[in-house]
């Protein structure tokens, strides 16, 4: 990236907070403005202030074109990483690791190292790079090297090297590293998303055994997706094992999925799903075909707290576990709806309390609606929409009243009317 001369920064000062699109339309007024460049950068700098506050606050730093911007980790998942990372190093400390003769081939070294293979926009790297003593950025791009260099400086990391080369090159060149970190591409030739491990680039599945071989952790970002039962199934082998698998989840939205690999494995596979600052954990070879005990229909009555897990939760399929970790029980096979008599605070999810039930006959619904004008309408293995409920039941979308719809045990609807 060549420089940015003076009227061009002053210009991106000015209209910071201007629409990109209506000063794309004033671009002959300002001739000796870079304005491609300036448009970029106020863009960036207009999405990082949602995405990336810590970096919206350096005024200096420069952001990618805007796809680039849309696909980069958020602050808070890149946050979660680094502490993660830092985790595994403190957790799995090097001394312990070097009694396991199937890491003999890695030397023993008193500072943990990072080495990111896919360096991109640099936003996880630059998260991760607080944990480490030593810390390499390899990017095959000349313009985003430059840019994370110019970024890296401005964020403290003196200690982080960047490095333009082919990351599948620079892994067959490089001695060894504590955790190396890769986020593949997950787009095809023609830029459409994919989700396959097999579609990735670099290819994944043909150089685990050299990652982890390279290594003493691999973490790899993957789709959201992707079905991790299957993730498991092709990255395991005799020399590269699953260690944990995140789930990570942004206001209710499943945003990526992150594996741990490594050489061996001390324990069985563990399941974080985290959802903003509420997180589960449970084993992966927990029974998941046997069904957590149900709550019949004449149980079911007003009082009962209803919770609806977070959407980690609802990905990883956890739902035997959630029962048997909360004692909560679900209302049937397929609506993924807990009920309990307890207030539970650690619930991976939202919580509401039940105030009344209704079948679908128009009689219940006018006496349980009767002083109801608008709610927020959830469907979960029900027949019909929200959309077509919501019209059914004519009610306005909002307000304080939340109405699930969802099927019991017997496979008789219901309808329950809540509060928070």
């Amino acid at each position: 990236m060549g420089m940015m001369n003076e009227v061009t920064a002053a210009f991106i000062r000015q209209h910071a907070e201007e629409d990109v699109r209506q000063l794309a339309l004033k671009g002959g007024q300002y001739p000796d403005v870079d304005m491609p460049l300036a448009l970029q950068q106020i863009a960036g700098r207009q999405t990082a202030r949602q995405k990336l506050p810590s970096w919206a606050a350096i005024d200096a730093l420069l952001y990618p074109p805007h796809l680039s911007m849309e696909q980069c980790s958020s602050e808070q998942t890149a946050r979660y990483k680094a502490q993660l990372a830092a985790r595994l190093c403190a957790d799995f400390g090097q001394e312990s690791w070097s009694e396991d003769p199937k890491k003999a081939h890695l030397p023993h070294e008193t500072e943990p190292s990072l080495v990111d293979l896919t360096g991109g926009f640099g936003v996880d790297f630059s998260f991760m790079a607080r944990q480490f003593e030593r810390c390499i950025y390899v990017e095959r791009q000349q313009a985003l090297c430059e840019m994370a260099q110019h970024n890296f400086s401005l964020l403290g990391l003196q200690q982080a090297e960047v490095v333009c080369a082919d990351g599948v090159d620079y892994l067959r060149r490089m001695s060894h590293a504590t955790v190396i970190y890769l986020d593949p591409a997950r787009r095809d030739r023609q830029g459409g998303k994919t989700v396959a491990i097999s579609d990735c680039t670099p290819d994944l599945l043909s150089l685990k055994e050299q990652l982890t071989n390279k290594s003493l952790f691999v973490m790899v970002k993957l789709s959201p997706m992707l079905d991790w039962h299957q993730a498991v199934a092709q990255l395991e082998t005799e020399e590269v094992k699953v260690c944990e698998i995140h789930v990570l989840s942004v206001r209710n939205e499943c945003k990526e999925l992150l594996f741990v690999l490594s050489k061996q494995r001390h324990k069985p596979i563990t399941i974080h799903c985290v959802n903003d600052d509420q997180a589960f954990v449970c084993l992966a070879d927990e029974p998941s075909d046997v069904p957590p005990p149900y709550v019949s229909p004449e149980e079911m009555r007003p009082g009962l707290f209803l919770y609806e897990p977070h959407a980690s939760i609802m990905k990883a399929g956890c739902f035997s576990a959630v029962s048997a970790q909360l004692s909560v029980r679900k209302m049937a096979p397929n609506s993924h709806l807990f009920i309990s008599e307890r207030d539970l605070p650690a619930f991976p999810g939202r919580k509401f309390c039940i105030q009344a039930l209704a079948s679908m006959n128009k009689k219940e619904l006018r006496s349980v609606l009767r002083d109801v004008r608008q709610a927020n309408i959830t469907t979960r293995n029900f027949p019909l929409s929200v959309a077509e409920l919501r019209k059914r039941l004519k009610l306005k979308d909002g307000g304080a009243v939340y109405v699930f719809a969802t099927t019991q045990a017997d496979g008789r609807h219901v309808l329950l009317i809540c509060s928070k």
